[in-house]
């Protein structure tokens, strides 16, 4: 498959996905907009925080390697090797989730049972789906690998919204259930997802006739299953090297990614209802990098690996793939610059506006505002970042991916302490901008891996960082005026202040917008190029 092809269906994956979990999702915020008026501060610290924290470490340890080293390079391989290497994932997510419900149920402070019951119960169920999610991993894997649009993005949509159905009812007609809520909750969306996918392969792999089928390396479900044979090793030993090297990465990349949940969880800086408040600003500010972000990183990070060659430099590869990995690289950082400092500048203005109509003034006064703008400024930095390690995590050799690793383990010291004193100087304001310098700092380690790795070659994709100073003057233009306007229309002057106060907004947006339309003409060519030969596809399929 050359590498246009390969960015084709990158693109498609991308552009699909993004559409569809723009739908769902508005669908799940309404449904927790609805949830939150029935929930105190302090069940909404233990669920989002700590149980869900029990639930992610437990994920994130038990794949997310796998997950790397299995997407990367060729679909041509033994799949049965690299199947068999995926059914691992199972017994080390057992061993996680059972080492950690000990430790939450033993080493944290039990929150008192008046006030949350269940909690002990609340552990073990999360600790359990953790493991039922893990069951789908192999059907996960195989899908990515061969860029089933839809399916991956369509399965978790629906599972979350059923989820949030199943959730808004029992807390409306059962709420003195407690934390069982939520336990079941989470239960019943891993098994739905892991269902969703097990449903779909079935369905195809008995319909020979299908043209997706005969690109598949399996024939039928057993081929799934794990198989021990005489004739070859259990599992790519290869492929087991490299995911013992993303093992040790992703381990120090959980506690970069949910630093701050750590510390509040272990270290008690913050009260539950405070922390609460916290996870509820941090959740709607990260929708947008959910919904936007995430696609484009887990889309394009293939499509990196699929076009790039890991242990050669760019000078000793195709210079038509590495011609075309530049320029994706190009457009897509400035596609995330711009979406970032749109987020940063526009939010500003409307974080209070935003919480007030997300959940009332529970998160709209205090420390709720100061929170989201804070987060704004973080997306931006948070845009970045998911576009430059795509790209480093795809490029990088073995020995490189080592060497990060040290790296990681110094900025994962530092960030949390830096996390403990900014909480005690500033609040919980404090995780916001320790992230902000761990953000920084990781994003400057893959530039500089970006710079060197094109450093021989003609290419120059960090061109991307940069915006036409005309586009910038829009930018600070509309913040100033924005800013103006929240002063005097929001948002204790009733509705047809905020009203105007949102009118004005538009407008600006509207502005900036088609100054990068107008100054922007490369990105602009990529984006239609590329949305254009997804329709095309989809319309073709």
């Amino acid at each position: 498959m050359s590498p246009r092809e390969v960015l084709g269906q990158a693109a498609r994956l991308a552009s699909s996905g993004l559409l569809l979990q723009v739908l769902f999702r508005l669908i799940t915020f309404v449904l927790n907009a609805f949830i939150l008026r029935f929930l105190s501060k302090e069940i909404v610290g233990i669920v989002n925080v700590r149980l869900t924290l029990l639930y992610s470490t437990t994920i994130f340890l038990a794949r997310e390697a796998f997950r790397r080293a299995c997407l990367s390079g060729s679909t041509q391989r033994d799949w049965s090797q690299t199947l068999n290497l995926l059914w691992l994932t199972v017994p080390l997510g057992v061993f996680w989730s059972v080492f950690l419900g000990w430790a939450w149920l033993q080493l944290l402070a039990v929150p008192d049972p008046d006030v949350i019951p269940h909690y002990g119960t609340g552990v073990v169920l999360f600790g359990f789906s953790a493991v039922v999610e893990l069951l789908g991993e192999p059907f996960w894997v195989l899908a990515q690998a061969h860029m089933f649009v839809k399916l991956k993005v369509i399965a978790e949509s629906l599972s979350v919204i059923l989820k949030s159905i199943l959730t808004a009812f029992l807390v409306v007609c059962l709420p003195h259930w407690g934390l069982y809520i939520f336990s079941l909750a989470q239960l019943f969306y891993t098994a739905v997802l892991v269902l969703c996918y097990v449903i779909y392969f079935t369905k195809l792999l008995g319909s020979p006739e299908s043209a997706k089928q005969q690109v598949l390396p399996v024939s039928r479900m057993t081929d799934l299953l794990p198989t021990i044979t005489r004739s070859r090793a259990f599992v790519n030993w290869e492929e087991a090297k490299l995911t013992w090297s993303f093992f040790k990465q992703s381990f120090l990349k959980q506690i970069l990614t949910e630093g701050e949940r750590y510390v509040m969880t272990f270290l008690n800086v913050l009260n539950f209802g405070d922390q609460g408040v916290y996870d509820i600003v941090n959740n709607l500010g990260s929708l947008v990098a959910r919904l936007i972000f995430q696609p484009i990183e887990e889309s394009f990070y293939i499509f990196f690996a699929k076009v790039l060659e890991r242990e050669k430099d760019a000078t000793l590869q195709k210079q038509e793939d590495v011609a075309v990995a530049a320029a994706v690289l190009e457009s897509l950082l400035k596609l995330a610059l711009l979406t970032g400092l749109t987020i940063s500048v526009f939010g500003f203005a409307y974080s209070q506006l935003a919480l007030d109509i997300y959940g009332g003034t529970m998160l709209s006064s205090g420390s709720g505002p100061v929170l989201l703008r804070a987060y704004c400024l973080y997306v931006l930095l948070l845009a970045i970042n998911g576009v430059t390690e795509c790209f480093t995590f795809a490029a990088m050799s073995k020995e490189e991916v080592d060497r990060y690793n040290f790296t990681m383990l110094g900025l994962s010291s530092s960030f949390l302490l830096l996390s403990y004193l900014l909480t005690h100087w500033c609040g919980s304001v404090g995780f916001i901008l320790a992230n902000c310098f761990n953000m920084g700092i990781r994003i400057t380690q893959s530039l500089c891996f970006i710079h060197r790795y094109y450093r021989k070659s003609p290419h120059k994709p960090l061109a991307g960082l940069f915006l036409s100073p005309v586009l910038l003057g829009a930018f600070a233009l509309s913040g100033g005026i924005t800013a103006v306007s929240e002063v005097f229309l929001c948002c204790e002057r009733g509705w047809p202040a905020m009203l105007v106060h949102v009118a004005v907004g538009a407008l600006c947006l509207g502005v900036t917008l088609g100054t990068a339309f107008l100054t922007e003409t490369k990105l602009i060519h990529f984006l239609r190029t590329q949305l254009g030969v997804s329709r095309l596809t989809d319309k073709t399929t």
